[in-house]
Order: structure tokens, then sequence, then C-alpha cells
């Protein structure tokens, strides 16, 4: 395996830094940060890997594209095939820039578009470890720089709405709690219980826009078939279930943008949440919300907030990736019509093994989760041979990890019959994702309906056409135009 050159100890030259001019259409150049002072951070690395950098010695993030989207900045050894992260390109494909960063440093300090640095990890055996390592936290409050991480990292608005006590900001033993109470809704019994709600959910959007042969994917079914499913799941009456896709889509439409617009959805979403509470406590359904209330009045010790944030997250965090695990999945069958259509045939015959192996392929394949969330070292760690101080945040970056050839035979290739397919699609560990079940069943259901009902579904737009979404965790689309010959009504 091929390095780069060891970057240089501490004391030593350091080529300057240089900045592009704000606004270049042709983003921001890569930069050489100086080396961190302290010499006990560079002692024991292996040569290779990069040190991070001192404490402001990386430029300003240059001005990106009128949506505000910025490139990040990598510590960069000299080697002059270093992929640019974080720019509209790459969110296109950023596939060829992991592998770069899995062969040469795979475990490298990164400045982020917000301007935060961290350390992106990754090949699979040092994600898979890093992700249930139990000295990196939750919780942003171990952040070196907890005051930058407050306003930078994290959901947007989550503290000033009182919400921060959820299960992505926690650690045991108060995880371990919250997360008993809420996984009895996602057991595999709950679910499959769930199942003719989804696939009734899934039919009434499908009979939507069958008769006319064209639609988008994104905007008419991935997108609203897991909000109304999860408002169901918490019991969000639906009369109100509208509001709450305004205020999703407020959240995705500014996910890669200006946080503000996130942050005032939250506070919306923080307000209703107590009113439903509130409401519910005189009226307790078979709902998630209910059970919530019912755990706390039984002395489970849950107060409002911690009610209010474990909703707002299984919404938040259980609507997403379940639209961009629809929407990816369709489109990655778009692009492999040989692919596409052996789980046709598959589904004509009325097998389902194949839809449930194809599900787990396009998690590792195109996932809806790029990076896993905030992790911040609680004390000095060693990450593939790189020492993290504490304090230091660190991002898994699974999209990488599910590509990685030391773990997945022919890793860039679409199999939907995978079997050996042990993917971080979900995390992994103590936090791993508590609605993958219901993720799983809503893509499985989703698939089977658009593949039948419109088996001669093409792409209406060029690939070069579509746009991807330019947010840091997540991965998806922004919209995903197609056409098909148009159902006659009595088929429906």
């Amino acid at each position: 395996m091929t390095h780069p050159a060891p970057r240089p100890r501490p004391g030593s030259p350091t080529p300057p830094a240089s900045c592009p001019a704000a606004g270049s259409t042709a983003g921001p150049a890569a930069v050489v940060p100086a080396a961190r002072a302290a010499a006990g951070r560079t002692a024991g690395i292996a040569a290779g890997a990069a040190d991070r950098p001192a404490a402001g010695s990386s430029c300003e993030p240059a001005t990106g594209t009128a949506t505000g989207t910025t490139a990040g900045t990598t510590a960069t050894p000299g080697a002059g095939a270093e992929p640019e992260l974080f720019t509209w390109e790459f969110a296109g494909d950023p596939y060829p820039a992991y592998a770069w960063l899995r062969e040469h440093a795979p475990v490298r300090w990164t400045t982020l578009p917000s301007g935060v640095g961290a350390w992106l990890v990754t090949r699979y055996g040092d994600a898979r470890e890093t992700l249930a390592d139990a000295r990196l936290s939750k919780n942003p409050v171990h952040h070196t720089e907890e005051g930058k991480a407050r306003s930078r990292t994290g959901i947007p608005g989550e503290r000033s709405a009182d919400l921060m006590t959820h299960l992505l900001n926690i650690d045991p033993p108060d995880h371990t709690r919250l997360r008993r109470l809420v996984s009895k809704a996602f057991t595999p019994r709950r679910v499959a219980q769930f199942a003719p709600r989804v696939q009734e959910l899934t039919d009434r959007l499908v009979d939507g826009f069958a008769g006319r042969g064209e639609a988008d994917l994104i905007h008419e079914f991935a997108f609203p078939l897991p909000i109304y499913a999860i408002c169901d799941l918490l019991g969000v009456p639906a009369e109100d279930q509208d509001d709450f896709r305004d205020w999703a889509g407020m959240m995705i439409r500014h996910g890669g943008g200006p946080r503000g617009g996130v942050a005032r959805s939250v506070k919306r979403m923080r307000a209703y949440l107590g009113e439903l509470i509130h409401r519910k406590r005189g009226d307790l359904g078979d709902d998630l919300i209910s059970g919530l209330i019912r755990a706390s009045d039984d002395g489970e010790h849950l107060t409002e907030n911690e009610a209010a944030a474990m909703a707002f997250i299984l919404l938040f965090a259980g609507f997403e990736t379940t639209v961009n695990l629809i929407g990816n999945g369709v489109h990655t069958l778009l692009r492999h019509p040989e692919q596409r259509a052996a789980l046709q045939d598959s589904l004509a015959r009325g097998q389902s093994a194949l839809l449930e192996t194809a599900v787990e392929e396009l998690l590792r394949y195109d996932g809806p989760v790029e990076l896993a969330t905030w992790r911040y070292a609680t004390v000095p760690v060693t990450i593939g041979g790189q020492a993290v101080a504490a304090g230091d945040p660190v991002l898994v970056v699974l999209a990488a990890a599910n590509r990685d050839p030391e773990r997945f035979a022919a890793p860039d290739t679409v199999d939907l019959a995978r079997r050996d397919n042990p993917h971080l699609g979900y995390g992994h560990g103590i936090h791993y994702c508590l609605g993958a079940p219901l993720a799983r069943l809503e893509a499985r259901t989703a698939l089977a309906s658009l593949l039948t009902r419109l088996p001669d579904l093409q792409p209406a737009v060029a690939e070069e056409e579509l746009r991807w979404r330019g947010g840091l965790i997540m991965r998806g689309l922004r919209s995903l135009p197609v056409t098909f010959t148009p159902e006659h009504p009595q088929a429906r």
C-alpha cells in the first residue's frame, strides 16, 4: 500500500497555506496547514498518517455556490492527487475521494465547511471498532471547543429548543434507559403488525401518480411515505400530519445550507410536541408518545423534555434516512438494469429472498447515511494507528467503510444477491439505528410496489442533471424525475 510522505515534525518548516479567491468557480484549493505544535501528538504515529493541524492554521473556507455550500479542507501531506472534499462535485459522487482516503489517509484530520475540524475514519475495520468504542462519547460537552460544537455540530436548533436529551447525544446509563423505553415500538413483532399500514400508505401514494406516466419519486413518494408512517407510529393525529410534512420538508431543503431554516422548523416541531404530549396525557392510546408518557408516569423518570426529545429524534432520524434509502435505491436500480430485471423477475414469481438481500446491498452500495453522527474522544485514543486527543471530534464515514475492498468483494459492483454483507449502513454498537427494522420494511414495500406496478420505470433526465443535497451526514437526491407507462385505472 502506498502512503504519502509523513507530515513535518513539530518545529520544522511548513509550506504556507493558501486560500482561493472568494467566489472562485473552481472552488477552494487544497491547503497545507501547519503541523500541531504539541510534540506529544505525533509520538507513535505510523509513517504516512497526517498530524492534526494547529488551531487556526488553515484558511477560512471559500464561499461556495449561491445556496451556501462550501468545500472543506484536509491536512494535506503534499500528495498532489488528494481529492477535494465537500464540493458539489464531491456530493454527486464521493466514492473516488473516499477510495483515495482509505488508501492514503484512512484517519485524516479535516476542516469541514462549517469551520469545525474532525477526524474522518474511512476503513471498514477502523470504522466498526470506532462505532463501538465506549471511549468516544456522543455528548458534545466533551468537545475541546464546546462552544463551537454547540453552534456548528448536531441538529440546528435542538439545544435552544430543549431537545438535546435524545439518543444521538447521550451515553450510558441515560442512553441505555431511554433506548429501552422506545425499543418496544421497534421489535420485529411490532414492525410486522405495522406492515399493512405501510402497504396502505404506499398504495395511496402510488395511486396519486400512477395514471400520469411521470412523477418525481422523491417529492411524491420517497419523502411522504416515511413521514406519514412515523407520524402514525408516534400518534400524531391525521389532521396534523401535513404540518409535520412541511417542517420535515424545510429540514431537507435547508439541510445542506443555512442552519437557520432547519432551526426554525425544529422550534415549531418542539412546540407542537409539547402540546401533543400535554393533550395525550388525558387520552392515552397505543402509540409511541403515549408509551413514553406511561413510562414517565410509571416511575421511569422520563421528563417531558426527554419525551419530546425522543419523539423528535425518532421523527427527524426516522424519516430522512428512509427518504434517502428509497430514493438512492431506486436511482441505483435505474442505473443497473440487469440487477433490476433480476429483482423484478423474482417479485413476479412471488419470491421475497432477493428483495431482502437487495435492500441490504442498496444500503451498502449507496446508503442513506454518509457519515455517522458526531463522536468525541473522552481520553486520548488511537484509531488506525493515528493518535486522537481527548476532546477531538471523530466522524466515521460509513459510505467509505461500506466500499472497503479489504472487507467486501468487488465493492464498487452492485450485487443484489450478495450474502456476505455486514455493512454499516445503520451503524454498529449501542447506537445502531433503532428504527432500522421499520426502514427496511418501508424500503421493501416501496421497491416491490414500484417495480411491480410501474415495471418500465425510466429516468426522465440525464444522470448529470440530477442534484444531490449537500449536507454532511445524510446522502440523498433532491429530486428523481421518472417516466413510465401510465397505469390503467382498472388496474389499481
